[in-house]
């Protein structure tokens, strides 16, 4: 198969919450938005989708010390400037590359909770206002994998054109489903290609920001979107969050001895083919323990009342 980047206007998306495992597919798109120098130009309203007991206004203090109200609206980016290539991160040594930068849209907000057909429909309508070609839909999961290894990701399409372009294939996944699948078959029926790419995050550590993923995901997306991202201090927040767990970890000999095993598992899957079929098994099985099975804890200690990381 072919691997390239797709072509053309391209919206990239992502969702708080549900499919937002350590804030990696959020925090990756917030990044893209920053290094391409994205504007916001529109917004879906939370009022009629979002549980706000779920996903709860922010009370900010202004420069001009009044204080106001953030509500978790979906809200809509757009490119400021022509295609070109020019510096971003002098600091970084790194530009936003090649013929994709212009053509680059973005949608970020909260998950809708309730009245998903009536989102995917103002959903479709700020995307064909933007007149793009294809949407990529970014998402982070809980999974049992060590935080000692690199993050996988998978990406899958249901475009014939994008699994030929980006050499993957479509999902087999069936049963229960979020939003972002709901919206990827919307923008497939209306004519819009979709692709979807998700990382793999450590349950263990499933309270805590992941920027180790967020690099993860951030690399994927520049091969896709043919773009390079500025990372900054990603890298050393990823070795700070890496090095946090290994000094929790070393105290709980349980813990120790279950990531052990979760290594001689990842290490055992060697090649990329493998490793895409074990997430996208994960992915499955993720999906399932949402729709109500528990996911089973890593061992702990008797009597430790303490959350985990």
């Amino acid at each position: 198969m072919a691997r390239g980047p797709i072509e053309g206007r391209i919206m990239v998306v992502a969702f708080e919450g549900w499919t937002d495992a350590g804030d990696a597919a959020s925090g990756a798109v917030r990044r893209l938005v920053e290094a391409a120098e994205l504007e916001a130009f529109d917004e879906i309203e939370p009022d009629e989708y979002v549980d706000f007991a779920m996903h709860r206004p922010v009370v900010r203090t202004l420069e001009d010390g009044t204080r106001a109200l953030q509500w978790p609206a979906t809200v809509a980016y757009a490119p400021t400037k022509p295609s070109a290539r020019e510096p971003l991160a002098a600091d970084a040594g790194l530009d936003v590359s090649s013929g994709n930068e212009g053509e680059l849209f973005a949608m970020l907000g909260a998950e809708p909770s309730r009245n998903w057909t009536t989102y995917a429909a103002e959903f479709l309508e700020i995307v064909r206002g933007c007149e793009v070609d294809a949407i990529v839909f970014v998402g982070s999961m809980l999974a049992d994998v060590p935080h000692t290894r690199p993050i996988s990701t998978t990406i899958s399409s249901d475009s014939r054109e994008l699994q030929a372009r980006l050499g993957v294939l479509q999902s087999e996944y069936e049963g229960p489903t979020g939003i972002m699948t709901v919206l990827s078959l919307a923008a497939q029926d209306a004519g819009i290609q979709t692709a979807s790419l998700w990382a793999s995050v450590p349950h263990y550590v499933h309270n805590a920001p992941a920027p180790k993923a967020v690099i993860a995901l951030l690399d994927r997306l520049a091969e896709m979107v043919d773009v390079t991202i500025p990372l900054g201090d990603l890298v050393e927040q990823s070795g700070e969050w890496e090095r946090g767990i290994d000094e929790l970890t070393e105290r709980d000999d349980d813990m120790r001895a279950y990531i052990g095993k979760l290594e001689e598992q990842r290490d055992a899957v060697e090649s990329p083919e493998a490793s895409g079929e074990a997430i996208a098994h994960e992915f499955e099985r993720f999906l399932r323990d949402q729709n109500g099975r528990p996911r089973q804890e890593p061992p702990r200690d008797e009597g430790d009342d303490a959350p985990p990381v």
